[in-house]
This record gives C-alpha cells, structure tokens and sequence, in this order.
C-alpha cells in the first residue's frame, strides 16, 4: 500500500513538474514563436560584399529592436535570423532552407541578384514570404515576374534614369558617355538608358565595357577623351577602376562630370578615391548618415550609433521598416501574413513618411521606389552633398 502511495505521488509531482515546464519552455516557446513575426536573413557578412553585409545586418537588427522595444507589432514581436552567406548563391540558398526549415519565416532578405533569381520559384511555391535585398536589378522589377519581390530603392535602370534627367535640366543636349563592367551587373541598364537618355535630349557619344576591379584602362581613357563627354556615368563598379580613369581623364585634359550608382556612392567608397574624385558625383535613394536636413529617425539613428553609418545600413533600417509596415498593414486589416497579402500591403503604401531616410514621402505601386537625388563629394569637407532636389520618375 506504502508503495502504490509513494508510486501515485512521484507520478503527481512528475506530471506537476511536466507542466510547469510546459509553462515556462518547450510549449510556450512553441506558442510564443508562432506569435512572432520572423524576418529570415540571408547576409554576406563575410566575403567581398561584407563591407555592405555588416552594415546591412546592423540596420536590420536596430530597426527590430527598436520596433519590439515600443512593443512590436498589434502586440506581436518580430525575431530577426540571419545567417552569413559570404555572398555566395549557393551558400545563400542553403542558409535560406536552413532559416525557414527551422521558422515560420514571413519576411526574406536576400543578398544578390543571383540569390533573388534563384529562389524565386521557391518564394512562389511557398507562398507566405515576402522578399527584399541588396540586388536593384532592373529584371526584378516585374511584378508579374519577382510577385513577393521588391527592391529597397529604384532599379538601375531608375538610377541612370534619375542622373539622366538631372543632367537633361543642367546642361540640355549634353553628350554622356557609359562606361561599364563586363557583368550582369554592369551591363543591367546600358541598353534602356541609352534609349531614355535619347528621349531627354541627350546624347551618348561612347560606351566603354572593361573588366570588373583593377584594370589598365589608358587605352579606354584615351577614348573616352576623344568622345569628348559632357558627363560619363559609371557602373557595375565598387571603386576601381574609376578613380583610374577620372585620374588619367583629368591628367589628359578632359573636364567631364563623373558620376555613379548606388553601390559606389557610400561616403566611405568615394571618399578612398582621394583628391581626384572632388566634385564626383552619383545618384542616391537614401539620405546620407550626416545630412542635417530634418529627418527624425536619423536623428534616433545617430543617437544609438554616435559614429558614421554606411549607405548599406540605411538600406538594411529600411528594408526591416518597409517589411514590419507591411505586416502591420496585414495584421490591421485582418489578414493571414502571406506573400500575396504581404505584397499587397506594401503597394498600398501611398506617400509614406520613412523619418526623413528618403527626403521625400514614397508611394510603392510595384517592385520599386523609383525616387532619388544627385549628391556630389566635398573632398575638403570629406562629405557628400545634395547637388538636386529629389528626383522622382
């Protein structure tokens, strides 16, 4: 009898003890991680893009804790996973079936256009992700194409789109000359650009395709001199070969504008050109970290983050603001967080206040934010400043 008593009241306190653990761990974790809002990240924090990677990481990461810091969403916080991809697809492939395998990811950061491609099919037979990255390639802004997909900006084709007019209103008639990398990336917007730059009056005299990174490009400049460009857009670069070619333009007489896209116009970037690179200038969707310009959330940034934060982690804080906005669109209107509503949701934004991050409200009705504005690089001041207005198409 002693033993059946002592036996029942192991088996009360096992069964106590069962469920206060199911209170405090496997369950509730269960329950408290199907009320989250996941953002699964695939980021080269490592690898030739981790210059981008780590700022990117970093702006993702703040705007959540920011977010969950004033309570999340209708109550429900939102988990950030990233994982390291050393931009590499196949890599990038693997950590994105890793993250979901392990959450129910509602949002999706990829980190190349070769990754955005990729797992397209994936993001459509999966059906509850909506996704963004680092990628502003021009074949990914097609609704019908990338439906869960969008770019955190304008596409290529918008950025030689936005300089193109900014150069049609300063100098009519101007003569511009393109010169590119031999990439997917570089030769993204040569061709529709070309075309527009004739719709706006303007000429290109020349375009130059070299090899990506440090080349011999005398042969190229002397070219280019002999076209005689008004202006001369480069792009699928990071850096070299342009502070090259506008050193040895400059040495051989030539007074062309320069100018360039996204991926060469973070402060850091331009400001390794040296010398040679004052009075550069390029297209930029994003305020810069420094501007002084009223912009209440790079006020709160610069509060967390005392020292200069790239143009990449402006891209990340608004990808994460864009994504969150879009789930609480959903949530407000009673909808399951799948892609399509999520998608939805984003392209009913309508001139949306992002804080100042863009200097103008942003209405999103398909893959893009085609908006911008032309910045020019003070060497003396060691900053970009604006040089136009912003720029919409």
């Amino acid at each position: 009898m002693d033993t059946l008593r002592t036996s029942i009241q192991r088996r009360q306190l096992l069964l106590g003890a069962a469920g206060a653990a199911a209170l405090t761990s496997p369950l509730s974790v269960l329950a408290q991680g199907a009320e989250e809002i996941v953002i699964g990240g695939s980021i080269p924090l490592t690898g030739v893009f981790a210059f981008a990677g780590v700022g990117i990481n970093a702006g993702m990461g703040d705007y959540v804790k920011m977010l969950n810091d004033a309570g999340g969403i209708k109550g429900r916080k939102v988990k950030y996973v990233p994982e390291d991809t050393g931009y590499k697809v196949d890599v990038s492939v693997a950590a994105f079936k890793k993250i979901t395998s392990q959450n129910k990811v509602n949002l999706y950061y990829g980190d190349s256009t070769g990754f955005s491609k990729t797992i397209n099919p994936e993001l459509d037979r999966n059906g509850n992700i909506l996704m963004a990255g680092a990628s502003f390639a021009t074949e990914l802004n097609d609704p019908k194409k990338y439906p869960n997909q969008f770019l955190v900006g304008p596409d290529y084709t918008e950025m030689f789109g936005i300089l193109l007019k900014h150069i049609a209103k300063e100098k009519p008639g101007a003569k511009v000359a393109f010169v590119y990398s031999d990439s997917e990336f570089g030769r993204d917007p040569i061709e529709s650009s070309e075309a527009m730059a004739k719709q706006l009056g303007l000429s290109v005299p020349i375009k130059i395709m070299t090899p990506a990174g440090s080349v011999d490009v005398s042969g190229e400049v002397i070219k280019l001199r002999r076209a005689a460009p008004d202006y001369t857009i480069f792009h699928g670069y990071i850096l070299a070969p342009i502070p090259e070619f506008i050193t040895q333009g400059k040495q051989q007489g030539m007074t062309s504008k320069w100018m360039g896209t996204f991926w060469t116009m973070d402060s850091s970037t331009v400001m390794k050109m040296g010398e040679a690179a004052d009075g550069f200038m390029g297209v930029m969707p994003y305020r810069y970290y420094y501007d002084t310009e009223k912009a209440p959330m790079l006020e709160k940034i610069r509060a967390m983050r005392p020292e200069y934060q790239s143009t990449a982690y402006i891209q990340g804080f608004l990808a994460a603001m864009l994504f969150t906005e879009s789930a609480k669109r959903c949530l407000d209107a009673g909808k399951p967080l799948t892609g399509t509503n999520l998608k939805a949701a984003l392209n009913s934004i309508k001139d949306f206040d992002t804080g100042g991050l863009i200097g103008v409200p942003i209405t999103i009705s398909g893959n893009s934010i085609p908006v911008g504005r032309v910045y020019r690089a003070d060497m003396k001041a060691q900053k970009m400043v604006a040089a136009s207005d912003w720029i919409k198409l």
